[in-house]
C-alpha cells in the first residue's frame, strides 16, 4: 500500500460499516471501525487509516451556510467527513487565521497567514482529536481513557474526559512539561503519572497498558484521533480562500508525533478524491523541529522510509520534544508526496519567532513558534520562494508555558508606590 495523492477512491470492503472503515496503511488489511479496540493492523501492526465510501467537497461544506441562519462551525462542521455526526464537544475549531504584516514583510512571502489552534477550548489543536476519540471510546464502552503526554494531550483529554464522565490516566515526564498543561490535566480530574523518563518512555507504558486491556488509548497512534485533526486542513484552505482568493502553495508546521502533518495529508488526499483539489494545487506540507528532537527531519534529508528513534531529545520546545513520532509512515510520503520537506530550528531561533508572532499580536508556545522558525530559516535558503503564499500553523497558547513566555519577555521593572516616582522612573529610561 501507498499513501498516495492520486490513489484511486476505494470500493467499501466487507468490514466496511455505514461506508466507514479502518484500514492498514502498510498490507491493507480492513477491520470494521467500532467492532472492537483497535490501534494496529492484527496482521502486520501497520498503522491504521479511517476510510470512508464518500468523501464531500468544500462545496459540499459551504452549501451547508445557505440552508438556514446559523451555519455549522468548527470541527463539526465538516461531520460528512467523519465518522459521525456529533461528537463530545465543547464548541472545538473555527479557530483564527491571521494576517501577520510584521512577519510576511520581514520574510518576504506573497502572503503569510498564521493558524492559530491555541485558541481551541482547551489551548491547544488536541481539542480537535479529543472531540471525535472520545465518542469512539463512548461507542465502544470503554471506562478508562489513557494518554502519554508532553502536555496538550493530557490538558484535552482530561478536559473532554470530564465532560464525558470518563476515568481519565495520563502519564507525563517528570519534571519535563510546563505547569500550565500539568494544571489542566489536574482540574479537570485526571490521574496523574509522572514517569522517570522521556515521552517516548511514558508512550510504551500507556501503549502496553492499552494492549493489556486497562485503558483506552487516545495518543495520536489512535486513528480516530487524527480524524478531528485533520479538520485543520479543511478549516485552513477555506479560511485561507476567503482571505487571500486562493490556496496557501505552502503549509508550515510543528512536528512532534507527526499527527499534524499525517491528518492534513490525508485530509487533502480526501479532497482530491472528492474533485474538489487539484492534485497541483495541494499545499507543501513542511514540517519543523527543534534541533534537539530532530528525527523527523533526519529521515527527510537522508532519503529514508523510517524514522530512527532518538532516545536523548532535548528541546525548551517541550511540546516537541519527541524522539520517535509514532505517525512517521503517514507523515513522511504526506511531506513528499506534496513536494515539501523538513528542516530543523534551534532553541533560538524558536524563542526570536515567538518574540516575532508576539509582536504581531498572536501569542503562542515555543513548540508553536517553531513553525515561523522554520519558514524563516527556508526562506533565507530559498527553498521557500518570495512569490509563495504561506500558512503557518501555530499549535497552543503562550499561556501553555508561561515560564517560558516570560523568559522571552520584557522583565518587569520595580517602581515606588507613588506617580512621582513613576514619573522619575519612566524619565530616567
Amino acid at each position: 500500500m501507498s499513501l498516495s495523492l492520486s490513489a484511486d477512491r476505494p470500493d467499501p470492503p466487507d468490514a466496511a460499516v455505514d461506508g466507514v472503515w479502518l484500514e492498514c496503511i502498510a498490507c491493507g488489511d480492513a477491520f470494521p471501525p467500532f467492532e472492537a479496540v483497535r490501534y494496529t493492523c492484527d496482521a502486520c501492526d501497520g498503522l491504521l487509516e479511517v476510510r470512508y465510501a464518500d468523501h464531500p467537497s468544500l462545496a459540499d461544506f459551504a452549501a451547508q451556510d445557505r440552508e438556514d441562519g446559523q451555519p455549522p462551525r468548527g470541527v463539526w462542521r465538516y461531520a460528512d467527513a467523519l465518522p459521525f455526526d456529533a461528537g463530545v464537544s465543547i464548541d472545538e475549531g473555527d479557530t483564527p487565521l491571521y494576517a501577520v504584516p510584521t512577519i510576511e514583510e520581514e520574510v518576504g512571502v506573497a502572503d503569510l497567514r498564521v493558524k492559530h489552534e491555541g485558541m481551541n477550548p482547551t489551548g491547544s489543536f488536541k481539542d480537535r482529536g479529543m472531540t471525535v476519540g472520545v465518542k469512539v471510546a463512548e461507542r465502544l464502552g470503554v471506562d478508562r481513557l489513557a494518554c502519554a503526554s508532553t502536555g496538550n494531550t493530557s490538558a484535552a483529554l482530561a478536559c473532554y474526559g470530564a465532560r464525558a464522565d470518563t476515568e481519565v490516566l495520563v502519564l507525563l515526564p517528570a519534571g519535563k512539561v510546563a505547569a500550565g498543561k500539568v494544571a489542566q490535566a489536574s482540574l479537570h480530574g485526571a490521574r496523574i503519572l509522572e514517569v522517570d523518563g522521556n515521552f517516548d518512555a511514558c508512550l510504551d507504558i500507556v501503549s502496553d497498558l492499552a494492549d493489556r486491556g486497562e485503558a483506552y488509548l487516545l495518543n495520536s497512534l489512535n486513528p480516530f484521533r487524527l480524524e478531528g485533526q485533520k479538520t485543520i486542513g479543511l478549516e485552513m484552505l477555506e479560511q485561507f480562500r476567503d482571505q487571500t482568493g486562493d490556496f496557501p502553495d505552502r503549509i508550515v508546521l510543528p512536528v512532534g508525533n507527526a499527527g499534524n502533518t499525517a491528518a492534513l495529508y490525508k485530509a487533502f488526499r480526501e479532497l482530491v478524491a472528492a474533485g474538489s483539489l487539484a492534485t497541483e494545487d495541494v499545499p507543501a506540507l513542511t514540517g519543523v523541529q527543534a534541533e534537539g528532537a530532530a528525527p523527523m527531519v533526519e529521515a527527510v534529508e537522508n532519503g529514508w522510509d523510517e524514522v530512527r528513534r532518538w532516545d536523548e531529545v532535548e528541546t525548551r520546545a517541550t511540546a516537541i520534544r519527541i524522539g520517535n513520532p509514532v505517525n512517521a509512515p503517514k507523515a513522511l510520503p504526506g511531506i513528499r508526496e506534496t513536494g515539501g520537506t523538513a528542516v530543523a530550528v534551534s532553541d533560538e531561533e524558536i524563542t526570536d519567532a515567538q518574540r516575532a508572532l508576539a509582536r504581531d499580536g498572536v501569542g503562542v508556545e515555543p513548540a508553536s513558534a517553531a513553525s515561523v522558525a522554520g519558514l524563516r530559516k527556508l526562506r533565507e535558503s530559498g527553498e521557500i520562494t518570495a512569490d509563495e503564499q504561506v500558512a503557518c500553523l501555530t499549535t497552543g497558547h503562550l499561556l501553555k508555558d508561561p515560564d517560558a513566555a516570560a523568559a522571552a519577555g520584557v522583565a518587569p521593572e520595580p517602581v515606588p508606590a507613588d506617580t512621582e516616582g513613576v514619573l522619575a522612573h519612566l524619565g530616567d529610561e
